[in-house]
């Protein structure tokens, strides 16, 4: 049976049962799931929810890199620098991001160096997800021609096809091809090929978003996981890690089932726990592109139980990136070396990010440290209320 199947069986078991029990595999089989959590039974305050305790179930230790605080300034300033336009709001929004810092904790034990480039990678992918958010399937279309294009061409502009050559290239596709023209010089072949295939696959899911958007459609329960790891950004992060270091892994790991186990871990882990703390800013707006949003809305779960029944799922992927962890083959010396690495990167991920968003103000405003202390999110009010 392929992962992604086996992956799919387990999903529909969690929650089509309250009782689940917890599972084992044999040595050579990647670990899905390992055990079930109950939901917390702190009281709910009115036109509030709880959030669950995902950052204590997480044990791994939270690391910063040393020239973290810097690298994230020369960042933020380049970003800045392209979009003149932005109002005094989205400026703010942007410091109050701190993308930088997100950067610092997830790629903590490599050079300041390729730790600027990828910060600049991280506010650029902001940067598209903003500007995406509001955006029809057409725009979208429109916002990948262009980006795809800067990374086709990184060397200097080339109009797309049908376009004027005096015309203005956007300020995404000119940050796009400024970070990927320093990136590319000492990036591997093999590397940039996947990270331009994941950036095709990101904008891909982007566009599939704004369609259903546009349409009124909750997608069912599997559609939105497959959708999910690719509009959350994770894929193309993650193939910086081998850039951070300056290997390519074969093919042949990559592909290891161990290896796709724990890839996808990581990116569910950070996407789902994304949609529990984005929740709140998002239903705000009428977003329903979040997992939160399913479980209400096709199985009638009340608010509380759609952020528990995520928050379970959240705490299973962690237990079973550990177990998988422990389950990596041998490659030899010299590449057992540059897995350790790329493991240890998406563990710093899981950590990193969950940290980071209660410091950045993109999900509780300047509450960050109250929301991780109490876990107490009080609902805002739909936007078009007021």
């Amino acid at each position: 049976m392929a992962l992604s199947q086996l992956w799919t069986l387990v999903i529909n078991a969690l929650f089509s049962s309250s009782d689940v029990s917890p599972t084992s595999s044999p040595p050579t089989t990647p670990t899905t799931s390992t055990r079930t959590v109950s939901p917390s039974s702190t009281a709910v305050e009115p036109g509030s929810f709880i959030l669950p305790d995902l950052v204590s179930h997480c044990t791994f230790p939270l690391i910063y890199h040393s020239n973290g605080d810097a690298v994230a300034k020369h960042s933020l300033d380049w970003m800045l620098s392209f979009v003149a336009h932005f109002t005094p709001r989205k400026m703010a929004a942007s410091r109050g991001l701190l993308a930088g810092e997100l950067t610092a904790f997830c790629y903590n034990n490599c050079s300041s160096e390729r730790l600027r480039v990828v910060s600049d990678f991280m506010n650029f992918l902001f940067h598209l997800d903003n500007i995406s958010d509001g955006m029809m399937a057409r725009d979208t279309k429109g916002l990948s021609d262009w980006v795809m294009n800067a990374f086709e061409w990184p060397d200097s502009f080339r109009p797309l096809p049908g376009q004027k050559g005096d015309i203005e290239e956007i300020s995404a596709a000119k940050l796009a091809r400024d970070f990927w023209s320093r990136c590319i010089v000492d990036c591997p072949p093999a590397v940039q090929q996947r990270f331009k295939s994941s950036m095709n696959m990101f904008f891909q899911a982007v566009h599939q978003q704004a369609s259903d958007r546009a349409n009124g459609i909750i997608p069912e329960l599997e559609s939105y996981i497959d959708v999910r790891r690719d509009t959350g950004g994770c894929k193309p992060v993650f193939d910086l890690i081998e850039y951070t270091h300056g290997f390519a892994l074969p093919d042949e790991v990559v592909d290891h089932p161990t290896i796709v186990a724990l890839n996808e871990g990581a990116n569910d882990l950070v996407t789902w726990s994304n949609d529990i703390f984005s929740y709140n800013v998002e239903q705000a707006r009428g977003d329903t592109h979040n997992m939160i949003c399913i479980f209400m809305a096709l199985e009638g779960a009340t608010q509380q139980e759609a952020v528990d029944r995520v928050g379970n799922l959240c705490k299973q992927t962690i237990d079973a990136f550990v177990e998988n962890q422990t389950r990596l083959p041998s490659w030899g010396e010299e590449i057992d070396k540059m897995v350790d690495l790329y493991v240890f990167g998406l563990q710093e991920w899981i950590v990193g990010a969950l940290h980071w968003s209660f410091q950045t103000q993109r999900y509780f405003g300047v509450d960050g440290e109250e929301v991780k202390r109490t876990r107490v999110v009080r609902m805002l009010p739909l936007e078009n209320s007021a």
